[in-house]
Formats: structure tokens, sequence, C-alpha cells
């Protein structure tokens, strides 16, 4: 018999510092992030970073009013990572009590923090940092220096190989713009959508992150990629009788034809998805 004694994992300590941000106006609903979270999920190169951390911590940072999308999160995210610890960061306590009524600790915990991510690595003995942290619909009522900010903030307290995915989307998770970042900064920005709900796809400007919302404007990068996104839709009307779906396939086929540098292929796009690399969009 192996007599050999068990590794614990760390505890992550309630902390003391000063929640860093403002409370988000707590708008959700359930399955709202559910693009997100499959996004996450079904892209190798982000599901990895969960996969093969050395400790499988996750953070849903300002879950809002009720703590359904992380309880959400963490059964969508135990089949890559069976012993993930998915930890929701809220500033308001009431939230963060609520949470606790509905948590199933080391698996699913409730926490006080802010972009500071309280807790999770001030007294942990070598904890490297979140694997992986997810704040959706934080940053819109920051300036776009403040989310800039706060983007170098949480990057800062990743695990080395760890991802941060932030963005926004509509009140039912229908219209989704996110950005994901390592260490080193932004390395992409995903557009989802339902396909029937839209009439075009820069009906997504409305949903862009704080950093990239004010851009949408002629001359910048983002603004020429809708507008050439615009065109691909247009151009792919002639599949509209096979559905929405298949129409923003063809479009997204059409638009990476045109030299964009798309980092997905058909099975995102027939889920309404396409992700390009940040430097194609950069400010």
């Amino acid at each position: 018999m192996n007599s050999a004694p068990k590794k614990r994992a760390p505890r992550l300590a309630a902390g003391r510092a000063r929640a860093l941000g403002m409370p988000t106006r707590g708008t959700t609903n359930p399955n709202r992030l559910r693009r997100i979270d499959r996004w996450i999920a079904g892209t190798p190169w982000v599901a990895r970073a969960l996969r093969e951390a050395a400790e499988p911590v996750v953070i849903d940072l300002g879950y809002g009013a009720t703590p359904v999308t992380t309880v959400e999160l963490a059964a969508r995210l135990r089949p890559l990572r069976p012993d993930a610890r998915v930890v929701g960061l809220e500033i308001d306590p009431d939230r963060v009590a609520a949470g606790k009524l509905v948590a199933d600790p080391p698996a699913l915990e409730f926490r006080r923090g802010g972009f500071e991510l309280a807790g999770l690595a001030a007294g942990v003995r070598d904890f490297p940092g979140p694997a992986l942290v997810r704040a959706l619909n934080v940053l819109r009522q920051y300036t776009e220096p403040e989310a800039w900010k706060a983007w170098d903030e949480l990057c800062s307290r990743l695990a080395p190989d760890g991802l941060l995915v932030e963005g926004t989307c509509d009140e039912i998770g229908r219209r989704c713009c996110w950005v994901t970042l390592d260490r080193g900064g932004p390395r992409t920005l995903t557009l989802a959508c339902r396909p029937a709900d839209i009439e075009r796809p820069s009906d997504l400007a409305e949903r862009l992150p704080k950093t990239l919302i004010h851009r949408n404007v002629p001359g910048e990068k983002v603004h020429a990629m809708l507008g050439e996104l615009d065109v691909c839709w247009a151009k792919a009307a002639p599949m509209a009788p096979f559905g929405p779906r298949a129409r923003w396939a063809h479009a997204a086929q059409l638009f990476a034809e045109l030299g964009w540098p798309v980092l997905d292929r058909r099975r995102r796009w027939r889920l309404g998805e396409l992700t390009v690399g940040w430097a194609a969009i950069a400010p």
C-alpha cells in the first residue's frame, strides 16, 4: 500500500488588501456566458492553459447579482480538468454571501475581491497565479485608460502560462466580443453571435471591449475589420437559404481569403464565431 502523503492543494487565503475596482451593475442571466465558456473549452490553445496548469485555479471576476454563471463555468470546465478550482470574486459582500450559499469547496468558492484578485497570491506559498481569469461585462463602466490599467493588473497576476478572457455581451448572450490576453498582453479578439439575430457583423460593434469600443471610427484598424467583414457578409448572401450559420461561415471564409489573420476554421465559424490576431486590430 502506498503510504506517501497526498499532496494538498494550496489554500486560497482570504487576504486583507482593499478590493480594487467598482461593483458591476450586476445584470446576469442563466446561460448568458455560454458562448464564451464554449469557446474556452473548445479552443485547444485556450483549454491547454487549464489542462496543463500546475495549479488549476480559475477566477470568475465580477460575476454579478447572482452566482449562476460561475456555477455554469465550473460545470463546463470540469471535463477539461476534474480537479479545477473555480473561484467567483465580487466586490459587493452581499453578492459574495449569495455565492456562498451554492459553494462547493474546493471545487467552487466565492470570495470578496477585485482586480487585485485578493487572496490568491498573498499568503499562499509558491502559488503561481490563476490558470484562467474570466472577466465579462466588468470593464464597461470604466474609461479606456482605466480598462488598459485593469488589463495590466490582471495579466501581472496570471500563472506563467495563464490567460485572461475579458469582454462584453448582451443580456442574453447572443452578441459577444472578447479579448484573450496572457502575461505579455492581448493575443486575440473574438466575435461571437447568433447569426440569425444580426443584420450584419458590425452590429457586434456595440459589444466591443472597452479598449476598442471607442476606436470603431474611420482610420482605426477595428473599424476597417468590421467594414470588410460586412462586405463579406453581403457577398455571402447566396448562402442565406442554407441558414444564417452557413452564411456566417462563408463570410468568415471570404474574410480570411482577404488576408486577415483568422485563427479559427469552419467548425468554429459554424457556431457563429470568428477569432483574429490582436495585431490586426490593435489601436
